[in-house]
């Protein structure tokens, strides 16, 4: 790790870098204010040594100036210095100095003091490390209130893979093949993000994650990132809300453009986390239970919901639902149970 030393006297800073190379530190020297600023902006070092009483630009101003910069204002700060007045401590920590030590020093304190900083640099590094892994991985897929959460406490979600059980519920438009092949690829192209665009919405209103778009289909997962009461249900109510608003939105289309949405949805254990190359990383779900809800919206039509005995069982103290019996789907020897969901019950 690098430390970066600021005083203008050349036997103090020859003394702090002898005590901390001494315990492995790398060590950049500054002489005063000005060039603490270029050589912190230059190495980014992982710990700041400053002396206040610098030519050029004092201890507080250094501080303060790259406290104010997004990409230095993480590097700690620990203020060495002969003035050990209370003013002066207050002066620097309201600077951004995260400790203080008053000269002459044991080099028995500077070195904890310095190990605890680094220390806690460390953790801070790799909290916002989980941080930006979990904005760039859910923050275009969950509700916005979702992603914050996960940021307050990125330890919640797991992204190394787990078996854990979710909903999945996969939407596809009906008859979209035979337009693309009559329209304009732009207007194909503007029309299923016109659907995308309110299907994802209300998916997100009931607490799910989009998984992915599947050309004119569309994959989410409820019960994950973070676990969701009822997942089961808010999924079915998702799908019943999509199908709910499409007459509306129909009423702003061409006729040749109104399609039906045909929904499959299964509950059950899948592996959820990151799939992919080092480079390309999805968050997803894989297994059976994935398989068989993309095999049951396979079978649907006209707007069908058709869901799995396992959701079903879930769910039929509230909604009307007729049974279709037990079905065949592709890649699967068990036949699955199927129920065709009508509406929520009076």
């Amino acid at each position: 790790m690098k430390v970066l030393v600021a005083d203008d006297n050349a036997a103090s800073r020859q003394l702090a870098k002898d005590i901390l190379m001494s315990i492995g530190l790398d060590v950049i020297l500054a002489y005063d204010g000005p060039s603490a600023v270029t050589s912190t902006q230059m190495y980014m070092p992982d710990l700041l040594v400053l002396d206040i009483d610098m030519p050029g630009m004092n201890g507080f101003d250094v501080c303060a100036v790259l406290k104010a910069n997004d990409q230095t204002a993480h590097i700690p700060v620990l203020m060495l210095t002969a003035q050990s007045g209370v003013d002066q401590r207050v002066r620097g920590l309201e600077a951004g100095a995260d400790d203080y030590l008053s000269k002459p020093y044991s080099p028995r304190e500077l070195i904890a003091r310095v190990e605890t900083r680094l220390r806690a640099k460390l953790e801070s590094d790799e909290m916002r490390e989980k941080q930006h892994l979990v904005r760039s991985t859910f923050e275009r897929f969950v509700h916005p209130s979702v992603v914050e959460q996960l940021l307050r406490d990125p330890t919640q979600v797991k992204l190394g893979g787990k078996l854990q059980e979710v909903t999945v519920l996969f939407a596809d438009l009906e008859g979209f093949t035979s337009i693309s092949e009559r329209a304009d690829p732009e207007e194909v192209l503007t029309l299923i993000n016109r659907y995308h665009d309110r299907m994802v919405r209300v998916i997100q209103q009931h607490g799910g994650t989009i998984d992915k778009f599947l050309g004119d289909g569309v994959m989410a997962l409820f019960n994950t990132p973070l676990p969701l009461e009822e997942h089961t249900r808010r999924a079915v109510e998702s799908a019943l809300a999509i199908r709910a608003m499409l007459a509306a939105f129909h009423a702003e289309l061409e006729p040749q453009q109104r399609m039906s949405i045909n929904f499959g949805i299964h509950s059950g254990l899948a592996v959820v986390g990151n799939v992919g190359a080092t480079q390309i990383m999805d968050f997803t779900a894989v297994g059976d239970t994935v398989n068989v809800a993309a095999r049951l919206q396979g079978l649907a039509h006209s707007g069908q919901i058709l869901i799995s005995a396992a959701v079903y069982d879930q769910i039929k103290a509230w909604v009307n639902a007729r049974e279709i019996g037990m079905v065949h789907v592709k890649n699967r020897q068990e036949a699955v149970m199927t129920y065709e969901v009508l509406g929520l019950q009076a």
